[in-house]
């Protein structure tokens, strides 16, 4: 009979066990969505569909029947890449324990690049994935938000620019 001790190791060990797997995981999940290849299939999908997507509160029907093709599609590439370099990968286990072990999600999520857990989320998470096809219309569309116009310089500039008459009554 395992004492209290013995079990605490146990859980410790099979904990880390699953940091490392998980960790390893994410490591080659960054390296693939990094990659230019899935950067022009993902591109390619959007700008197939992305007129489709409008910003209104009601979803149509075609939204769904789009989502499930980009999960179809990107999902298979991720995993066939991913198995190419972990035997025996199954992405479906992989996001069950994304959703099974949120405490193991939130204790990685400050670590890796916020993008990985952005993109993870398109897959399971419909709202997410609406609302990048909403971003990238809005990007082609020239309605992206543009931070080069200076917007945090004139702010500035407007905060440190004190008469010099008020500078001298500081002192």
């Amino acid at each position: 009979m395992m004492d209290a001790l013995e079990e605490e190791n146990l859980a410790l060990s099979f904990s880390s066990a699953s940091d490392a797997e998980f960790d390893a995981v994410v490591g080659y999940l960054e390296d693939i969505i990094m990659d230019h290849e899935f950067q022009l299939l993902q591109r390619n999908f959007m700008d197939k569909y992305y007129q489709e997507f409008e910003d209104t509160e009601e979803n149509k029907l075609i939204y769904t029947l789009i989502f499930n093709e980009y999960i179809s599609l990107v999902e298979k590439y991720i995993e066939e890449q991913l198995l190419e370099r972990i035997p025996g990968f199954s992405m479906a286990a992989f996001t069950t324990t994304l959703h099974c072990h949120p405490v193991l999600y939130r204790h990685h999520k400050d670590e890796v690049a916020g993008d990985i857990f952005d993109m993870l989320l398109t897959f399971t998470d419909f709202l997410a994935f609406k609302e990048m096809f909403l971003d990238y219309r809005a990007e082609k569309e020239g309605r992206g938000l543009d931070l080069s116009s200076g917007l945090v310089v004139t702010s500035l500039c407007k905060s440190s620019a004190v008469p010099a008459s008020q500078n001298n009554l500081r002192h």
